[in-house]
């Protein structure tokens, strides 16, 4: 694990990487530019990014983190959050921001974005069911020596929905499914994701 950890993450990787204020400062600078993050700058792609960039700035202001999880995540040791992102990425509008707020109760932890198409090298190790499927969390420790936990790319609920959905679509159109899951993510309010991080954190520290 420490072969493949130094070959793929490095110091110079983390020091290029965004802060998460960094980040969300690019996503408005593109979004003014009608731009978006990676190669596919159709108008599809415009719009999720739009979308995306809307829906962090909600969450940014109604997250609510549980007592618990404040507590855990306030005794966490030391360790360096990747996230590896995309702006258009519509699972990451979601998700990162808690993230975020998980990262800010602890000046022991240090949250670092990384583009996904930008290093393919470290996307291609968490791969989902053979896809690069974003966002990805990973914990590492300070010296990026040991990894931790990791987390993504969404909720394990919306896992196995989009697992029976390819298996079998029932009439129901790509848009009408993701309308589905941002509908879902707006009634669960990271309660979810919180109990699979709750875990993580519970594994990985002996907490």
């Amino acid at each position: 694990m420490q072969e493949l950890l130094k070959s793929a993450l490095n110091e110079e990787i983390l020091d290029r990487a965004h802060s998460y204020p960094d980040y969300l400062q690019m996503i408005e600078q593109l979004v003014a530019e009608n731009k978006t993050t990676g190669p596919n700058q159709s108008e599809s792609y415009l719009e999720y990014t739009r979308m995306s960039l809307r829906r962090m700035t909600r969450w940014g202001k109604t997250i609510k983190i549980s007592p618990e999880m404040e507590s855990l995540t306030r005794s966490l040791p030391s360790q360096v959050w990747l996230v590896i992102t995309e702006a258009w990425c519509g699972d990451a509008g979601q998700s990162v921001p808690y993230i975020q707020k998980l990262a800010e109760l602890n000046p022991s932890i240090q949250l670092k974005l990384i583009l996904r198409d930008e290093y393919p090298q470290i996307m291609d190790r968490y791969l989902t069911n053979g896809a690069r499927s974003i966002p990805m969390m990973i914990s590492f420790s300070p010296d990026l020596q040991e990894e931790y936990f990791v987390w993504g790319p969404r909720p394990e609920f919306l896992m196995q929905r989009l697992l029976e959905y390819k298996n079998d679509p029932k009439g129901v159109s790509s848009k009408e499914f993701s309308e589905g899951t941002h509908l879902w993510y707006a009634k669960d309010k990271h309660q979810s994701m919180e109990k699979e991080l709750i875990q993580k954190f519970k594994t990985a520290f002996d907490l």
